[in-house]
């Protein structure tokens, strides 16, 4: 029987093998824990981290506004490196819930996916 994180395990490598992050148009992964969420916009040719965020600091607010604050934040931060547009790596979440919240929240701050 197949437990949940090996199942987002392989869902994750299954979309990994499709996309990948180039010095034009990087990758934006989310993690996703329990109480926290983090997102890195990776340069895969480089195998190096451009510019990351996380929710750390942001304890007193609901997680889905946590989410769409760390999600504008990392919009914030690539466009002031350069970045306008990347690749959206779920990392084997479903599009849904606080990934949905990032999402929007960069795109809305000025990210093209």
């Amino acid at each position: 029987m197949i437990t949940k994180i090996e199942r987002r395990i392989k869902i994750k490598y299954r979309v990994r093998n499709k996309i990948s992050g180039t010095a034009e148009r990087p990758r934006m992964s989310v993690f996703r824990s329990n109480k926290q969420i983090y997102v890195q916009i990776i340069d895969d040719d480089a195998s190096k981290t451009l510019v990351a965020a996380n929710s750390l600091g942001l304890d007193k607010m609901p997680k889905k506004e946590q989410a769409s604050k760390v999600g504008e934040l990392i919009a914030k931060k690539a466009i002031e490196a350069g970045i306008d547009t990347v690749v959206f790596d779920r990392n084997g979440y479903l599009y849904h819930g606080r990934i949905k919240e990032v999402a929007e929240a960069a795109r809305k701050a000025g990210l093209k996916f």
